[in-house]
């Protein structure tokens, strides 16, 4: 069973693993409304209660599947947490005051909820981070105010874009940050600044602990923007545990859990199997990451 970690100064309780449903937007391949029913109660009986999406996962479909599954499954509301995002759809990233605001309706329309818990901010290295801290942030703090969300954060991948938006926003107006890629066995840097993070306040979500599929036994797929050398690495680094008969998978799981600093870790999931996957991985004591091909 998941464990349950603080958020920040929020007082949410999140669960260790969180269910990314980005998958449920059939962005890795087809997925019934049957099996998304099944792989979310399936989710809540292994203890996990925070869902993230987004309107641009599957063009607004992650959402809309999300939605039906959480009201199928009838788990009462004020025991799960849901966070989605804005200013990123399939149309490209609008961060105007006026998007944003509308872009809550929809997403409530389509999670057929009154509220989200967490609304972020998507991927914001796109947009002007300006715009972000005069703009936009100051319309999420108005749909605070109005009770369709309870909590606002910020996402993306440059480490740099958090203490940008921190230092120049009021402090307790951005509760929440979303990292990916930036703390697994191949890169902590994410670490660094956690006791920046926490002396803000601010709780940290962490996502794509396999690096986008860097850190599995089949490689990434095509598009992954790491080095052909990064690449070759890893790959190294997975045939070197899998002969010791580890999966390299597992392994970076483990470690993402090992830091209790971090709230929760993003994994998408899209079936019942996926779910038992995860619950069979139990994390490991707190090691560096280098030792855990050592092993």
């Amino acid at each position: 069973m998941a464990e349950l970690r603080s958020l920040g100064n929020t007082g949410l309780k999140l669960s260790s693993v969180g269910f990314g449903a980005s998958p449920l937007g059939s962005v890795f391949g087809p997925v019934s409304d049957e099996e998304a029913i099944a792989t979310v109660r399936e989710a809540f009986r292994l203890g996990i209660n925070f869902f993230d999406t987004s309107p641009y996962y599957g063009g607004t479909l992650s959402e809309k599947v999300l939605g039906k599954a959480l009201k199928a499954v009838g788990v009462p509301r004020n025991e799960y947490i849901v966070s989605t995002k804005c200013g990123r759809y399939k149309e490209g990233f609008d961060f105007s005051a006026e998007r944003v605001t509308k872009s809550i309706d929809e997403s409530l329309e389509r999670l057929q909820m009154d509220y989200v818990d967490i609304l972020q901010c998507h991927d914001i290295e796109f947009g002007s981070l300006d715009q972000i801290v005069n703009e936009t942030i100051p319309a999420l703090q108005k749909l605070k105010e109005a009770g369709k969300i309870r909590f606002i954060g910020i996402t993306g991948l440059p480490l740099g874009i958090f203490s940008y938006v921190l230092d120049r926003v009021p402090p307790g107006t951005v509760d929440v940050i979303l990292s990916y890629c930036h703390y697994s066995i191949n890169d902590t840097t994410l670490e660094d600044l956690i006791p920046y993070l926490k002396s803000k306040g601010v709780g940290v979500i962490s996502a794509s602990p396999l690096a986008m599929g860097l850190l599995t036994e089949s490689g990434p797929p095509e598009w992954h923007p790491a080095s052909p050398k990064l690449k070759a690495a890893c790959q190294t680094a997975a045939a070197f545990c899998k002969k010791k008969g580890k999966d390299i998978s597992k392994l970076a799981l483990q470690y993402s859990l090992c830091n209790k600093d971090i709230s929760t870790i993003l994994v998408g999931m899209k079936s019942v199997e996926q779910c038992w996957q995860i619950n069979l991985i139990g994390p490991l004591p707190s090691i560096p990451a280098r030792a855990l091909c050592l092993v």
